[in-house]
């Protein structure tokens, strides 16, 4: 989502993570030998590392992390290598993987505490995953630009197939990119399927610059970053981003979100147990810790300002920065099963609509 989450942890926010380790609840269990444990990520997975530090030392086990691209990439990779699984849990499938995920039989269910408890979002029904963090793939716009060029901000994506609004929009392709899949998603649940292939048939027309990814989208073809792209497919925590990031210390975010129908899809990712992968009982028992330590509040606080991602555990306060990524009234997302049967298709019937 990948995302804006792949900035860089600064270095204060390091440091204020230190008081929150105070914090973290310890686990129950007798000390054990180091062993590892092995986690496969996306790319955009990212946790000050005191915390991870303090888990290891919890634990009694040697994290490492395996990072393996998108997220639909890496459920890629754990379906081909589900007979010598290369790890023991995975982190970042989402709801648009889910039930992908369950038909491929690459999960084991978890039972303890973080699976049982209520959670701000649903991820999937009859899911293996455990949710952790929730957020919103949706139209970002350059405030200053709309600004000086005194045009209307769209109040639809049909406004977006206008002539004003020509060279406007850039996306990502979804067969290589995250949140161009959510985004694709969102079109489809929001507008049905025949007219949303009949706007990216106009957008197509009107203009529309399409990249392999989000940050060259973001980082090259956004007006905010240089480019000439006014808006951008991107997420509804990016005004907040930037205003974190920010070299001057801005007070208010130089973009924000535009939240059209069919356009805005909400993004459920959480961590299982990977099928054959933690074999003995020890480390099944770390396993279960890690699972249970994603969801406990210190990760569940960190996680906005690190992966920019919303928490799923009730009760879990706010970074003050996140008050610059509101979100939004209402989403479209297609049902997970849905998005089993069809998604493969609709990425198809894109690229003929789109790119060809």
């Amino acid at each position: 989502m990948k995302t804006h989450r792949l900035f860089h942890l600064s270095v204060a926010f390091a440091a204020a993570c230190l008081w929150l380790l105070s914090a973290l609840p310890p686990f129950a269990g007798t000390a054990q030998a180091q062993q590892e444990l092995r986690v496969l990520v996306h790319n955009s997975f990212s946790l000050p590392k005191p915390l991870l530090a303090q888990f290891e030392a919890e634990a009694g086990v040697k994290l490492s992390v395996i990072k393996a691209g998108d997220a639909g990439e890496m459920l890629n990779k754990m379906v081909l290598t589900r007979a010598q699984p290369i790890a023991d849990l995975v982190y970042g499938l989402d709801n648009a993987l889910a039930a992908k995920a369950q038909a491929a039989n690459v999960l084991e269910p978890y039972l303890g505490a973080a699976a049982q408890r209520r959670t701000i979002v649903p991820l999937a029904a009859l899911s293996d995953i455990v949710a952790v963090d929730y957020g919103y793939v949706t139209l970002n716009y350059d405030r200053a630009w709309f600004a000086k060029s005194g045009l209307a901000l769209p109040k639809s994506l049909a406004d977006l197939t206008l002539p004003a609004y020509k060279d406007l929009l850039v996306a990502q392709n979804p067969a290589t990119s995250s949140p161009g899949y959510a985004f694709l998603l969102a079109t489809v649940a929001g507008l049905g399927e025949e007219k949303a292939f009949e706007w990216w048939a106009a957008m197509r027309a009107n203009g529309l610059k399409v990249t392999k990814g989000w940050s060259e989208a973001y980082y090259t073809e956004f007006s905010r970053n240089g480019g000439a792209r006014p808006i951008v497919v991107s997420y509804a925590s990016s005004p907040a981003a930037e205003v974190f990031y920010s070299k001057e210390k801005i007070t208010e975010p130089p973009t924000a979100s535009l939240f059209l129908k069919g356009g805005v899809f909400r993004q459920v990712e959480g961590v299982a147990l990977v099928r054959g992968g933690a074999q003995s009982a020890a480390q099944r028992e770390a396993a279960g810790r890690f699972i249970e330590f994603l969801r406990s509040t210190p990760v569940q606080q960190a996680l906005q300002t690190s992966m920019w991602m919303f928490p799923v555990e009730p009760g879990v306060p706010r970074q003050e920065v996140m008050r610059h990524a509101p979100e939004p009234g209402a989403f479209d997302n297609p049902a997970p099963e849905v998005i089993a049967q069809k998604g493969a298709d609709w990425v198809n019937r894109w690229i003929r609509v789109v790119l060809k």
